[in-house]
């Protein structure tokens, strides 16, 4: 699927007149503001596993300096529990695995929501030109 990107003569090109806005073109405005409450939801749930990771990576780090005979809090649901550095560590590390695995889904829906964000751009501003704003 080839995307077009909207030149600035394509916007002005249905500037300055009235446009009926008919009920497909009301669906499709409709449709791109609920793909960008989506679109914003997912980043901010990205970031937050972003930073998640990022967390589960020092701490990882910082505990390679721990003795491996040493017990370490860890974790589990509500309650800690002390398991041997080693152990802590592959759950760590499997925990990132997830997380990293939960990014990806999340990349690829919003590659989603926004690659059909852009088209209903390119749809409405050819309709519409500089009439409506679309910029989010």
């Amino acid at each position: 699927m080839q995307r077009r990107m909207l030149t600035k003569e394509d916007e002005a090109s249905t500037g300055g007149e009235d446009i009926e806005v008919r009920r497909e073109d009301q669906e499709k405005i409709n449709k791109f503001s609920t793909l960008h409450q989506k679109e914003t939801g997912l980043e901010q749930e990205l970031k937050n596993k972003q930073k998640e990771k990022e967390d589960l990576e020092e701490i990882s780090t910082e505990l390679e300096l721990v003795d491996e005979d040493e017990k370490v809090p860890y974790k589990i649901g509500d309650c800690f529990v002390s398991l041997p550095q080693p152990e802590v560590l592959e759950l760590l590390s499997a925990s990132t695995g997830n997380i990293d695995k939960e990014v990806n889904g999340l990349e690829e829906k919003l590659g989603a929501i926004r690659e059909e964000m852009q088209e209903l751009k390119v749809a409405l501003y050819a309709r519409f030109g500089r009439s409506i704003n679309l910029e989010t």
